[in-house]
């Protein structure tokens, strides 16, 4: 087995070519990866702020906002007062419309990937991760 320190690099393999392979779609839509991540956060929590967003995300905060302001601006987003400083994000009808585009973009990737290497969705994730990775950078033992 490879030693497990690989793993954050399968990792990062695995989500630069999903932003390679997404991306073109994800521009049609007006999005790009980053945006259409933050677009799936803000639908799966609830009353989430930016900071939240970013600590979610694991992105800078100025990334964020500016990702939601051109969010806000398209009519996907709004952001509302609440207790505190802070703003309530949340999805527009519209903004809903566009994520479950983005969910699609998303889904149809990794279903992709799987199918390109016989893997099911309920293999064990880290032999799962390792053979897909092997399938966007090829046999590098050869």
């Amino acid at each position: 087995m490879k030693d497990l320190g690989y793993l954050a690099q399968d990792i990062s393999i695995l989500h630069r070519q999903y932003y390679k392979d997404t991306g073109s779609q994800f521009e049609k839509l007006d999005l790009n990866p980053t945006a259409a991540c933050i677009l799936l956060t803000i639908n799966d929590h609830q009353n989430i702020n930016q900071s939240q967003i970013a600590r979610e995300l694991v992105l800078d905060k100025g990334m964020v906002a500016r990702q939601i302001k051109k969010l806000v601006d398209n009519g996907w987003v709004t952001k509302q007062p609440r207790p505190g400083k802070s703003l309530e994000v949340s999805l527009t009808d519209t903004g809903e419309q566009v994520l479950n585009q983005a969910q699609l973009i998303r889904r149809k990737w990794w279903e992709d990937r799987f199918a390109q290497t016989g893997i099911k969705a309920d293999s064990p994730i880290i032999p799962s991760i390792e053979k897909v990775v092997q399938t966007i950078i090829g046999d590098t033992k050869s």
